[in-house]
């Protein structure tokens, strides 16, 4: 686990030499060394002032007073504050929802006739707005199997202009290596683009290895209760951060001030658990991988994993989500989810709860079969949000639900 130097937060006491980030998520949302342990829920959509030129000078921009909850609130600005400082980086956006932060990224960053340059297997969701650019504006997206930093160079255009990453694929765990597919980006003129879900800040902080943006779906593990839907963009620099802010604004994204307290909330245990879904996962992921039932499992972990080097070099830890494919195929898969009974079927990530989908079915539907053969997804995937409960209990659900599949 590494160290961070004391960021924003005033609550983080900056005479220590360095913050560890399992320290840092309980401290970092704290509004400064005394006053209220909670931070206070400011439920209101606007705020009043004594003159005009007061209220036209908070209007400036994002560093000006509080002046309407859309633009700006303090409890929605403490949690901006919490997990900028927890990736390292100058400011953040948070918005209603994880797509909500990558559509007003998006959108802010590119122009028509641009060009996109992402990886293969990305979230279907993103998928989703990649699609709908390219028919609206034509904004094309050329996907890249992001093994190597050469693919960059062989695929840039004179009209590129983003890369788009994850740290951890959604649903394949495919692992990027982040500072060499970044630094070739850089070097080609690229913004770089990394969502970050499925690691958390804990895992990894893609601005350390040169990302410009870093986009997290909050209602995954920032939030970690499956009771809160959120995203956040994070920039590495402030004139970035100014820009996009600008169009997120008038998108009206913005999260309301009690979700923004509940993913603070959830934000003071993502260490532990983290912690605790890794160390399911780890468990979990070699029993499926020794069942006959299982034809592979995904999880960077695992010694077979095709990333793992890449991983011990770049995560402090495999994260809690794991996917595997069944022998069977698309009936396999069918049989299988609806088998579970600890485990439910539900569509998010990172709860505290063990989740199981189909992946061809649900979150990657918009695909066909040779795009979701290209993004790593077979008919009999099956995707598992490993939670934290008991393991063995765990294991007994998946192992009765698989069972019948031999």
């Amino acid at each position: 686990m590494t160290t961070l130097e004391p960021a924003a937060p005033a609550a983080v006491p900056t005479s220590l030499p360095s913050i560890d980030p399992r320290t840092l998520v309980v401290h970092a949302a704290a509004e400064g060394r005394t006053g209220p342990l909670s931070v206070p829920i400011h439920q209101t959509t606007g705020f009043a002032f004594d003159d005009a030129d007061a209220i036209a000078a908070a209007m400036a921009g994002p560093e000006g007073d509080f002046v309407y909850t859309r633009r700006g609130n303090p409890t929605v600005r403490a949690l901006e504050r919490a997990v900028a400082a927890l990736e390292g980086g100058a400011a953040a956006i948070a918005s209603a929802s994880g797509m909500g932060a990558m559509s007003a990224v998006l959108l802010s960053l590119l122009q028509p006739g641009d060009h996109v340059l992402a990886q293969k297997c990305l979230y279907g969701g993103t998928y989703s707005v990649l699609a709908d650019l390219g028919r609206r504006y034509g904004i094309e997206t050329s996907y890249l199997d992001a093994e190597h930093p050469g693919e960059i160079a062989a695929a840039r255009r004179p009209n590129s202009r983003l890369l788009l990453l994850e740290t951890i694929a959604n649903p394949t765990t495919r692992v990027c290596d982040l500072p060499a597919l970044l630094a070739a980006g850089r070097a080609h003129g690229l913004l770089g683009v990394v969502d970050n879900s499925l690691a958390s800040p804990l895992l990894c902080r893609p601005i350390e290895h040169g990302a410009d943006v870093v986009v997290h779906s909050s209602t995954k593990y920032l939030a970690g209760h499956s009771d809160v839907l959120g995203g956040v963009a994070v920039f590495a620099d402030r004139e970035l951060h100014r820009a996009v802010w600008t169009r997120a604004v008038e998108l009206g994204a913005t999260p309301d001030p009690f979700a923004a307290w509940l993913t603070i909330r959830g934000l003071q245990t993502l260490a532990v658990r983290m912690r605790a879904h890794g160390e399911n996962a780890a468990l979990l992921a070699g029993r499926l991988a020794a069942h006959p039932a299982v034809a592979a499992v995904h999880w960077p972990g695992l010694p077979q994993h095709p990333d793992r080097a890449v991983a011990d070099r770049l995560l402090d830890g495999y994260g809690g989500m794991l996917s595997f494919d069944l022998a069977g195929g698309r009936e396999a898969g069918r049989r299988f989810i609806g088998a579970v009974r600890l485990a439910r079927l539900a569509l998010s990530i990172g709860g505290v709860e063990t989740l199981v989908t189909h992946p061809a079915s649900t979150s990657h539907r918009e695909l066909g079969d040779e795009q979701l053969g290209a993004a790593g997804i077979g008919p009999g995937t099956v995707r598992l949000s490993v939670g934290i409960e008991d393991a063995e209990d765990l294991w007994r659900d998946l192992g009765q639900a698989l069972s019948d599949l031999v």
